[in-house]
């Protein structure tokens, strides 16, 4: 059975740019969250655009892997297409974290600094990896992993949609049998910079819904991002169980 739980709030700010959304078709599920960037209305625009646009291409499929390709494929060319319209080029632009959890097999891809965590049990199995400058920093030793969230640099993203590729720049992970208990965290940086891996276990071994999971972490994240100026946060909690 597919349980899930999802928020997207200003934080400090007077908008949020940040954006959500979930389809079903035929017993998939498709769960995507974007964070965008530009300000003055722009980074919300594309947000809104990506997710609106995969969600619109989500169907019932045995190639999750492609479909994915797709999505972000054609999310990419028509975000860019709408910076022509609106004269705005570079000037909208969004990370975006995709999830798909078909019936056998269970897929996810991603772009930018939102992340996806995935749990068996109630272990940390993997999360994506930031296209970030701290992120880089961590893969070439000069910090180490817990460093990001305090990093100077934390908020330079080095992929994003909205910007010309010469060659894809998204990242499909592997695909994982959705046999078994999975649950799975799709968030922007303004949730996961205010909670720590160790806080997002410790309330997933004693919530008793994705809701009830979603709320402690929301609860720890207001209160770590106390008097921080709070960028919008959102996330998406699934389970598989």
């Amino acid at each position: 059975m597919i349980t899930y739980a999802m928020i997207s709030k200003e934080g400090d700010r007077e908008n949020n740019e940040d954006y959500i959304g979930m389809k079903e078709d035929q017993g998939m599920f498709c769960f995507v969250l974007a964070d965008g960037l530009g300000g003055h209305g722009r980074g919300e625009a594309a947000s809104k655009l990506v997710v609106e646009e995969t969600k619109e291409l989500f169907h019932h499929t045995g190639n999750i892997s492609n479909f994915l390709r797709k999505a972000f494929s054609t999310s990419q060319d028509k975000l860019l297409k709408y910076q022509n319209a609106e004269h705005a080029i570079n000037g909208m632009k969004t990370t975006e974290v995709i999830l798909v959890i078909g019936e056998e097999n269970i897929q996810w891809g991603h772009i930018g600094d939102s992340r996806l965590y995935h749990f068996r049990g109630n272990r940390l199995a993997e999360r994506t990896l930031d296209h970030s400058v701290p992120q880089m920093l961590v893969s070439s030793g000069e910090i180490k992993e817990k460093e990001i969230r305090h990093h100077p640099d934390r908020n330079r993203v080095l992929r994003v949609m909205g910007t010309e590729w010469a060659q894809p720049k998204y990242e499909i992970g592997n695909a994982v049998r959705s046999k078994g208990s999975h649950s799975f965290l799709l968030c922007s940086d303004g949730f996961w910079e205010l909670i720590e891996e160790k806080e997002m276990k410790n309330m997933l071994r004693k919530a008793s819904s994705p809701e009830d999971w979603l709320n402690h972490m929301e609860q720890a994240v207001l209160e770590n991002g106390k008097e921080e100026d709070m960028d919008n946060y959102s996330a998406i909690a699934v389970w598989i169980r």
